[in-house]
């Protein structure tokens, strides 16, 4: 696969840095950003997965850290879903600004609280065009929910009770195109056999759904 871009990035969000790994494949239309849940980062290992299967389908990929090495030491902070909203509307300004990124689309994949603070963020954003959500906690971002435009698939584990029925609320809540995937057999992690697999399946399909080209027929 040929590489527009590759590169540990440092993302500058006001007056602070955090760490970022950048990856556009050469014929990429949309990158995607990533939001990870509390206690991650972007070394998280289900996330990878993701982002490789969404590079191979030809999406850029952005996995950074949402907090500084600092910031993470006060546990507070990890579930602070107005923090981590401003920092991944900020990291997605950064990406717009990029000249590696030029003309391409941007989307938002979020795990556990880090989906609260992608649906937060494109709540207020317009120019993100879609969004998943894996194992999310849309409760944390229940009152924006019909404010959201961008269409937006939840992926929940059949056996992660509390979030399924959390996702189920927050469907009722989304008025944007919208689809609920109950993934049977998994649990919050997706730990299970195959269960990884059947979430970036998902995702990736969502994705190029999403994502095509904008056709415009001319009138006669």
């Amino acid at each position: 696969m040929e590489l527009r871009y590759h590169d540990e990035v440092n993302v500058r969000i006001g007056k602070v840095v955090v760490k970022g790994e950048l990856t556009i494949p050469q014929k990429a239309r949309a990158i995607i950003i990533f939001s990870h849940g509390s206690g991650s980062s972007r070394f998280s290992k289900r996330n990878q997965m993701v982002a490789h299967y969404l590079q191979s389908k030809n999406f850029g990929t952005l996995l950074f850290d949402l907090l500084t090495e600092e910031e993470d030491q006060h546990f507070h902070n990890r579930f602070d879903i107005g923090l981590l909203t401003k920092r991944l509307a900020g990291a997605t300004e950064w990406l717009e600004r990029l000249p590696a990124a030029k003309n391409c689309r941007i989307g938002y994949f979020g795990a556990s609280t880090g989906a609260a603070s992608a649906l937060r963020a494109a709540a207020i954003l317009p120019q993100i065009d879609v969004v998943v959500s894996r194992g999310g906690r849309p409760d944390l971002a229940m009152e924006v929910l019909p404010e959201i435009s961008a269409p937006t698939l939840l992926i929940v584990g059949q056996l992660d009770y509390d979030v399924l029925q959390l996702n189920k609320e927050a469907y009722n809540q989304l008025k944007c195109e919208k689809k609920l995937e109950v993934v049977d057999g998994a649990t919050h992690l997706f730990e299970e056999t195959g269960k990884m697999e059947i979430v970036y399946e998902l995702a990736a399909n969502w994705f190029e759904k999403h994502f095509q080209p904008v056709t415009v027929h001319s009138l006669k």
